[in-house]
């Protein structure tokens, strides 16, 4: 799970960042879940549900690729914001 900040490039991702469109899982709805690791060292993992938007940034060799997940029915508790970037890999679309 990355910052759902939408600067792309921006703070949060490297320079090397693509940006892209996938019209095939645009408004597809998905789960993802991952961590991350606070300032203190403290670990945890969390579950998020929503609706993809089709955007994605890539960077990284091989590239690493995160998906824009919006529209957030499950989220954590603490979780202030209505969208979450999500690696590939923990992306899980329903029906799929």
């Amino acid at each position: 799970m990355m910052p759902s900040d939408e600067s792309v490039p921006g703070s949060v991702w490297p320079e090397s960042t693509r940006t892209g469109f996938d019209p095939e899982l645009a408004g597809k709805r998905a789960e993802c879940d991952g961590g991350m690791v606070s300032a203190e060292g403290a670990a945890s993992r969390d579950d998020f549900a929503g609706r993809l938007s089709g955007v994605y940034v890539e960077y990284g060799d091989p590239p690493q690729r995160w998906y824009l997940l919006e529209e957030l029915t499950v989220k954590p508790a603490d979780y202030g914001e209505d969208r979450v970037w999500c690696d590939r890999e923990f992306v899980f679309v329903e029906g799929e």
